[in-house]
């Protein structure tokens, strides 16, 4: 798998479908920092710790989502709304928070003792959630399909990663610059907002057409 031919592939779907995609991201980010608000405000800190909680395993319900986008549209057009994207995501929920959760602490704890077990890590599993939203995968199951499919493809699928985040950091540090006017806690807000909604589609993209590279070259004998 060629990782420059996977990014350049993706940047074209993501250009042609943006508007589709970004308006996904927007619906689920402007959804979840008007949830956070409103607990933050009812239950002040055990509101914040809630809402902390729920946008750690949001991350993952955005993934799938973009995921069930991603496959929608690489015929060329979407055939599925944005609210029969999310209704997808709705029967997978509990199996995408599972996932993240262990995903999350396993290459959190790789990170914290040694960098590298948890770049190994991050590698290995970063096809759990296609592998959960296109193949109907189990929690236990995602992780090993993931697995299989990186198998022999590590640094190629590293490169993706490494290159789709920095974009991401990137991009979110230079909105927050364009931002920086603005009030400090509407600052932050709305650069999350804004680099989430239209940068993250592109990480997902990325993510995404990896896998249909990897599915594909398994298939070849």
């Amino acid at each position: 798998m060629d990782p420059g031919t996977v990014m350049r592939d993706a940047w074209a779907l993501y250009r042609a479908h943006l508007r589709h995609l970004a308006t996904i991201g927007f619906v689920f980010y402007a959804a979840l920092a008007a949830l956070s608000m409103v607990l933050v405000l009812l239950l002040d800190e055990t509101g914040l710790w809630i809402s902390i909680f729920i946008s750690f395993a949001a991350v993952f319900w955005l993934q799938g989502a973009l995921v069930e986008a991603v496959a929608d549209v690489r015929d060329g057009r979407p055939d599925l709304s944005v609210r029969q994207t999310f209704a997808r995501v709705g029967g997978r929920v509990n199996t995408l928070s599972a996932a993240g959760v262990l995903a999350s602490v396993g290459i959190g704890i790789g990170l914290v003792v040694f960098i590298v077990p948890g770049l190994v890590l991050l590698t290995i599993w970063a096809l759990i959630v296609p592998a959960i939203m296109l193949e109907g995968r189990g929690v236990l199951a995602a992780f090993g399909r993931s697995r299989q499919l990186v198998s022999g493809y590590g640094w190629s699928v590293f490169t993706v990663i490494a290159v789709t985040t920095v974009v991401m950091i990137a991009a979110s540090l230079v909105v927050g610059l364009l931002l920086r006017p603005l009030p400090y806690w509407l600052e932050g807000l709305a650069t999350n907002l804004v680099s989430n909604t239209f940068f993250a589609p592109y990480v997902a993209v990325a993510w995404t057409l990896a896998y249909y590279r990897l599915r594909d070259l398994e298939r070849i004998p």
